[in-house]
């Protein structure tokens, strides 16, 4: 089929109310992340009256209690952390109603290792809970990333230039540890267990969206140091390198990883296929730099010498009691720094030169979706602010 919204809906953000509860449910989705930054958007387009597969019944699953920003999506929320089998097994295993599952978390751990076997275990987890238990499962989405072309951040810098960008999806594996792998390798092996079971694998780059719990929500990051910019006086000076600052970037918006996944999930021609999912376009982060500036009214302080350039983390270091008086002058959600600035991301992404993935292979299989980036980054900015999370 022609894709469904063709990358012209989500150019505006959905209202979360145009759902229909009388229908009946055709789909029954488990959102396995559900606060996280695709997490978020996939509970807000499933439940839409017009979503391919559906009406469809939502169950979110997060290791956290429900966030106020979340309360009113149509979802049974339920409370669950997979990194303890039992009470997975416990939580998950009375589903019995599922169709799909869109895995869509992870756990930061220490080295990557560790990264391997912690969230190798967590998959499982979810995997053996449902696979055995739900008669009607039909379709896994497992969504991994860019870092399966160029390894885990601690090697960012390192590595760039084993692949060749742009990345196309059939490129080998490095051979560098990568829980991406793990992944992949579990749901390839657990999707045998069940007959016509299938699956879809999803690889976005840096993520434009909204979440207040996500560890990588870099839009998010950058409005919080741009308050705390204009709440002092400062200009935005930008804490990353020339060669970030000169170089093209692509982004992948969190309703289009979102749409790629349901497409993914209900269309035929998309089973068991490996796809990226980026917006379709490139940028540079000098242009909105000026754009993230102009949103908060602050001055472009623009690209510094390296001598001068201190890094994000750096600078937020001592900044928590700044955050505060910011969040009870404005009457802000009540948040700490720590939970809204995810420094170290904002740290990496912006110490490298953009990299570039391909979108033919989707395009070439029927997703016609695509974002403008720089509407994109606005929209989620504007989000961000009207949930109060940054101040307006």
């Amino acid at each position: 089929m022609s894709w469904w919204l063709s990358g012209v809906v989500g150019a505006t953000r959905r209202k979360r109310g145009d759902t229909n509860p009388s229908l009946k449910y055709k789909g029954f989705a488990l959102i396995v992340g559900v606060t996280g930054i695709v997490g978020n958007s996939l509970a807000e387009i499933l439940p839409l009256h017009d979503t391919p597969g559906g009406p469809w019944k939502v169950y979110g699953v997060a290791r956290r209690p429900r966030p106020p920003w979340n309360a009113d999506y149509p979802m049974e929320y339920i409370q669950c952390d997979i990194r303890d089998e039992e009470q997975t097994l416990t939580q998950l295993s009375n589903l019995q109603d599922l169709t799909h599952v869109f895995y869509v978390t992870w756990a930061n751990c220490s080295n990557e290792q560790h990264n391997c076997e912690i969230n190798g275990q967590m998959f499982k987890n979810v995997l053996n809970a449902v696979i055995p238990n739900c008669p009607n499962l039909q379709h896994i989405c497992l969504q991994t990333g860019r870092n399966h072309y160029i390894g885990p951040f601690d090697d960012w810098g390192t590595l760039n230039g084993v692949q060749d960008a742009p990345f196309c999806e059939d490129l080998p594996r490095i051979e560098n540890p990568n829980f991406y792998y793990t992944l992949e390798d579990i749901l390839f092996k657990e999707v045998t267990k069940k007959e016509g079971l299938t699956w879809s694998v999803h690889r976005p780059g840096v993520i434009f969206g909204f979440s207040p719990c996500s560890m990588m929500n870099i839009v998010g990051s950058l409005c919080v140091y741009a308050a705390i910019c204009r709440h002092e006086g400062e200009p935005l000076r930008f804490p990353g390198t020339r060669q970030a600052w000169e170089s093209y970037h692509s982004a992948s918006d969190a309703d289009l990883i979102a749409e790629h996944h349901i497409w993914a999930a209900v269309d035929e021609y998309a089973k068991n296929e490996v796809f990226n999912i980026s917006n379709g376009d490139v940028f540079k982060w000098k242009h909105f730099w000026k754009v993230l500036a102009e949103q908060f009214g602050v001055e472009n302080g623009g690209l510094q010498e390296e001598g001068e350039r201190r890094s994000l983390s750096d600078m937020m270091k001592d900044k928590g009691a700044v955050w505060d008086a910011i969040v009870t002058e404005k009457e802000l959600l009540p948040t700490k720094l720590e939970e809204v600035g995810g420094w170290w991301f904002v740290d990496v992404v912006l110490g490298n030169e953009g990299m570039l993935d391909l979108m033919n292979k989707s395009k070439e299989h029927g997703f016609l979706g695509f974002r403008n980036s720089k509407s994109s980054f606005v929209s989620w900015i504007d989000k961000i602010k009207c949930s109060k999370i940054v101040p307006i």
